[in-house]
């Protein structure tokens, strides 16, 4: 359960959480068209509860999940008005139609849209954050959320980055962003498309992980390092040519060995290899007769065709990893945790389990949203976040697992909070988001500079006083009648319960002793509530 936190001036605003727990029997029905039946994701979960002798945490109520959903599919805290239109609904599958709602929702492909930009790319400067969206790689990612675009395809559009139709473009910035560097770019592909981590295998096979070797690194950069950054008349391309990148890697007891177009659990791509030290000549029969400008032609024998065509196409990994990246995006961590190490030295928590999603995963046209869905309407997923008795292990998924929200969702929600409403590019959500980095950590810590960021540093302090001059909640709560009135609005507004009788007083006595210059007064309590663990997470 989340601890409760010792408010300004010494005001302290109990962070309990009030738990009226529903029956399971409200567990809404799936229907039979489902392509990642609910019941049997729920049957290897409680399989393996019942084999570990673990009794789970108990089903949570219907505040706990509408925040948790809300924050977890849109990326943002519900209004009041959503939170109670939730309570009131007396539909037996309320929850399965809300989590519809919300994938069908704007909000679903900007918030997924900010997740796998930081899980793909990685946390940059605003110039890059401005480049990215120049590039059509934002809009390109919203799209892919949007419109439910299969995962092999999307994989195989970035890795390839030779798009033909414009509105996919900006896929080409995976590999443009790395600047014509190829042991970067091998790095990076490794763990976002097959969950793995292969930059130990550099100069050795890799000392702790026995299946990757020196060779797979090499061979993986070998299928990039004929790629080449162009701006061309359509735009940015990544071009390629049809010569060069033979060499041989060395390992540390200096053994050569030839960098062959080979990876992890795939065959090695055949290709010829000029004798000693012939020099190759570029020329045009070499590439396919296109009307492409020079510097931009395709490559009769492609290397990046070849990899997503031989070795990408039907990976195991490539399911595999996604359905994981999502299980840890919904419940909090992978079955294989750290979810990008999904190798022999880190096993799943659940195999069988993994293997089915995979598999389902794989058949049903790589569906994000389907999936999506199914997790959201687990057991696992709706279960109360207080840790049981007796019960250690996170693994388990025998308890929901809070996590901290990221800079955008932060952000996003106190906009929603303190204004009604939220922009996706305000300048709160850039100064979040270069500060609260962390994208599913490994683990949950909140460090000191995160801390002194929001309580003291500018941005979030600036950000509500200017609020006070604009329509939102500061201005309605100077005009409300009384302080007892401003406390429970405060508390339904960022928390979405009633303050308690503790609370409630400590609310009252703090405006009352600075009833003089009340607009600040309620500022600082909001910005204290906003600062509250209970608040900062998702639980």
């Amino acid at each position: 359960m989340l601890t409760s936190c010792r408010y300004l001036l010494g005001m302290f605003l109990a962070s309990s959480v009030l738990m009226m727990h529903a029956s399971r029997a409200d567990q809404p029905s799936e229907g039979s068209g489902d392509l990642f039946p609910v019941a049997k994701i729920n049957d290897f979960v409680s399989q393996a509860w019942e084999e570990r002798g673990v009794q789970p945490a108990a089903r949570c109520d219907d505040r706990q999940f509408v925040r948790r959903v809300y924050l977890d599919l849109a990326g943002r805290v519900p209004t009041i008005e959503e939170a109670v239109a939730f309570a009131n609904d007396t539909q037996t599958d309320k929850r399965a139609a809300l989590v519809d709602r919300l994938l069908a929702s704007e909000d679903y492909p900007q918030h997924f849209a900010d997740l796998f930009d930081a899980l793909l790319m990685g946390r940059t400067n605003e110039g890059k954050y401005k480049q990215r969206d120049n590039s059509g790689w934002r809009k390109y990612l919203e799209d892919v959320f949007r419109n439910n675009r299969p995962w092999d395809e999307v994989a195989a559009e970035v890795l390839l980055a030779r798009p033909e139709d414009k509105a996919k473009r900006g896929a080409v910035w995976f590999l443009y962003e790395r600047n014509d560097q190829h042991q970067a770019i091998a790095e990076a592909v490794a763990p976002a498309f097959f969950g793995i981590r292969i930059e130990c295998a550099q100069c050795h096979d890799h000392m702790v992980v026995n299946e990757i070797e020196q060779a797979h690194y090499w061979g993986l950069v070998a299928f990039f390092n004929r790629s080449k950054n162009v701006k061309t008349k359509e735009g940015l391309r990544v071009a390629e040519s049809a010569i060069g990148g033979f060499s041989d890697f060395a390992n540390l007891e200096g053994d050569s060995t030839p960098n062959l177009l080979t990876f992890l659990g795939a065959s090695t791509v055949e290709e010829p290899r000029p004798a000693g030290d012939a020099k190759q000549e570029d020329t045009d029969d070499l590439y396919v007769a296109t009307s492409a400008e020079p510097g931009n032609r395709i490559p009769t024998f492609s290397r990046r065709q070849r990899f997503v065509e031989d070795v990408l196409r039907d990976h195991p990994l490539l399911a595999r990893s996604m359905v994981n990246r999502l299980w840890a995006i919904m419940l909090g961590r992978g079955i294989v945790h750290p979810f990008d190490e999904m190798d022999s030295v880190h096993p799943p928590s659940h195999p069988e389990l993994l293997d089915w999603l995979a598999t389902e995963f794989a058949e049903s046209n790589y569906d994000i949203r389907s999936l999506v869905r199914s997790l959201a309407l687990s057991d696992a997923y709706q279960l109360d976040s207080r840790q049981p008795a007796g019960v250690d292990d996170p693994a388990s998924f025998a308890w929901y697992l809070e996590r901290r929200l990221t800079g955008e969702q932060l952000a996003r929600s106190i906009q929603l909070i303190a204004e009604g409403k939220f922009t996706n590019d305000a300048e709160l959500i850039k100064q979040f988001r270069q500060q609260i980095s962390d994208v599913l950590p490994d683990e949950t810590v909140v460090g000191v500079d995160d801390t002194l960021f929001l309580t003291n540093g500018p941005g979030l302090d600036h950000y509500l006083r200017s609020s006070r001059d604009k329509a939102g909640l500061l201005a309605e709560l100077n005009g409300s009648e009384s302080h007892r009135q401003r406390a429970e609005r405060l508390f339904q507004s960022v928390f979405l319960r009633a303050p308690d009788g503790d609370e409630t007083k400590a609310v009252v006595d703090y405006l009352n002793a600075r009833n003089d210059d009340l607009p600040a007064a309620l500022q600082q309590v909001l910005w204290s509530m906003i600062n509250s663990a209970e608040f900062q997470f998702n639980h």
